[in-house]
């Protein structure tokens, strides 16, 4: 028993801790970005292209697409049992068989089980300090090289996303009548760029008297200003001679505020099976050492404006509170019926000893401690009580007819376990299905299915191998008799009184029944996929309207919900809201809240 239990303290603190379970959803998200295209040219260019080449895919249940300004987007939702990893390599294949890809488009992006929002355990907003006015959409490198390079060398963090900065570029601004001059077209311009560097963004009219061409490379713009375009008279013409070339931030595509100011907002997602716990522990330990290091040197900070852990300690420490009080509650009615205190503590060790035991299974299947594993541990209390309350009822029941401690301990144990054993196959039978399913559901409570039918397994195990042996041990020298005998005996005859003939037996059984029915009709809870409970914290998807800009999302949009949250930011309207966060990017947007805690 002590082996049991020590095993199963080491599994405890071996055990990796999170919310809910892993689920690998069958879908695979492939996003495109074309700056500035139109989404006509976006469907023509990119999205139509992709859709041709991904039709057929094995295993391809459904295939959504969308196109938007400088954005496309395709959802692949495979069949269940399909083995995701080949689907990928397979989809990967097949976009590399599209033909030409615009110059200035990005290289499709793919996102395997997951939205590219992705299950962020953490979400934190980059500010200015305190009556620091910053253009904060100009810090995109600055958080690309030295914050998401520090948080992703946190060990359990997979990847990290930001939203709302601009990246740097050269833009190269001429005179077209100077590249006249000269006999440069802007075409030949263009093609000359593409030839001599890494890659050229294309070029935009924003004028009838200026052109410009967008470059995002590793060049220095003095290399740009050398770069010679033509030879005239045997004198070199060079890209100075025509044109301005300066650093500039890419035009602005989307807008991100955190409480009302403009910001830049990051989260943090986990790799599979990792204590989340400690990741967090780490995770908030390295943005301590970004703050107090270079983001608080260039007059910074950063705030964490979500944390799953808080929500993840309540729901565990809730669960503990209920096991705990489950195993007292059990206890106690052993005690109310057996009324022998030997016995009652004896069918108790049971439990401990079950729950230690699949603590190890847990650990050795592979599983994490969630709310769905530790639920089904709480709800498998009173099931790992039955098989050990059979055997040692058994067993005091032979000793009181005047057996030997030993006698009854090993006849008593073999009378019932051919039942026992019946009995748990029967129960696991229904539970241990559910682990094997491959749906979305099927995955989500697997932990439960796996914990209940592991208790109850290894509590079988103990009522037939540690109880006898227990029974034998504490109870050999002890005088059993019932001093409730007449109670018992009063409480027999008064069912036998009231269920003495058949009508009366047909009328209680309709009344119970009907009782039973009626409850369960009246207390039955609403149909849900999950329970919401109680986390203060909302995540929501915006969707604006089509061809809407930045400037008319954040006048129409943007400052008004700011405006509207001033009051519960400050305290005037209730709940109180601790902090909020908000990012539209063309056709997507996302909004989060955490309201203060009561």
């Amino acid at each position: 028993m002590l082996l049991i239990i020590l095993f199963g303290v080491i599994a405890l603190n071996r055990l990796p801790i999170q919310l809910i379970p892993n689920v690998e959803q069958p879908l695979i998200q492939i996003s495109t970005s074309w700056r500035a295209a139109a989404p006509e040219e976006v469907e023509a260019e990119i999205l139509e292209p992709q859709e041709d080449a991904l039709r057929g895919v094995p295993g391809l249940k459904k295939m959504e697409s969308s196109a938007s300004r400088g954005r496309s987007s395709i959802d692949l939702t495979f069949a269940v049992d399909i083995d995701l990893q080949r689907a990928l390599i397979e989809v990967m294949n097949r976009l590399n068989r599209v033909p030409n890809y615009p110059a200035d488009a990005d290289e499709p992006v793919i996102y395997v089980g997951q939205s590219q929002f992705g299950a962020a355990i953490a979400w934190f907003a980059l500010r200015p300090n305190d009556g620091m006015n910053r253009d904060m959409s100009a810090y995109q490198d600055f958080v690309e090289d030295v914050i998401q390079t520090r948080l992703e060398r946190v060990k359990g963090i997979s990847k990290t996303d930001a939203y709302g900065g601009r990246a740097r570029e050269v833009r190269i601004t001429f005179d077209p009548y100077l590249a006249a001059a000269y006999g440069i077209d802007i075409p030949t311009l263009a093609r000359i760029a593409s030839n001599n560097i890494d890659t050229s963004g294309g070029f935009s009219d924003i004028g009838r008297r200026q052109y410009t061409v967008r470059y995002t490379g590793k060049y220095e713009l003095h290399e740009f200003g050398d770069m010679v375009l033509s030879w005239r008279d045997g004198n070199p013409v060079r890209l100075r001679d025509i044109a301005e070339i300066e650093m500039a931030l890419t035009d602005k595509t989307g807008t991100m505020r955190q409480n009302g100011d403009p910001a830049i907002a990051f989260n943090a997602q986990p790799a599979e099976n990792v204590n989340v716990l400690e990741v967090m522990a780490d995770l908030k330990q390295a943005v301590v050492e970004l703050n107090e290091g270079p983001v608080g040197k260039a007059g910074l900070k950063i705030v964490q404006v979500y944390d799953e852990t808080i929500y993840i300690k309540q729901s565990i420490a809730m669960l503990r509170n209920n096991l705990i009080l489950g195993i007292m509650l059990s206890i106690g009615v052993l005690w109310w019926f057996m009324r022998r205190f030997r016995v009652t503590m004896i069918v108790a060790v049971a439990i401990p000893v079950s729950l230690f035991a699949s603590f190890a299974l847990l650990d050795a299947g592979g599983r994490t401690l969630n709310i769905i594993s530790l639920a089904g541990l709480a709800f498998a209390i009173g099931m790992v009580l039955d098989a050990a309350i059979i055997v040692m009822e058994n067993i005091v029941r032979l000793r009181e007819s005047g057996r030997t401690s030993e006698e009854a301990s090993i006849v008593g144990t073999t009378q019932v376990w051919g039942a026992l054993l019946a009995s748990t196959a029967t129960t696991v039978a229904i539970f241990l299905p559910v682990v094997f399913l491959r749906d979305t559901a099927g995955q989500l409570f697997s932990d439960m299915a796996y914990a209940i039918s592991m208790a109850i397994i290894v509590s079988l195990v103990i009522a037939v191998t540690l109880i006898p042996k227990a029974a034998n041990y504490w109870m050999r020298n002890v005088e059993l008799s019932d001093p409730h005998k007449a109670w018992w005996a009063k409480g027999s005859a008064l069912i036998m009184d009231l269920t003495d003939t058949p009508k009366r037996r047909v009328t209680w059984i309709i009344m119970l029944v009907g009782v039973a029915a009626g409850l369960s009709w009246w207390l039955k809870p609403a149909a849900d996929y999950l329970p919401q409970g109680r986390q203060n914290w909302i995540f929501a998807f915006i969707m604006p309207p089509p061809g809407q800009g930045v400037e008319t999302a954040e006048e129409e949009f943007v400052d008004v919900v700011s405006e509207r949250m001033k009051p519960f930011l400050n305290g005037e309207r209730q709940p109180r809201v601790e902090n909020y966060f908000m990012g539209i990017f063309g056709r997507r947007g996302f909004m989060g809240v955490r309201a203060q805690d009561p």
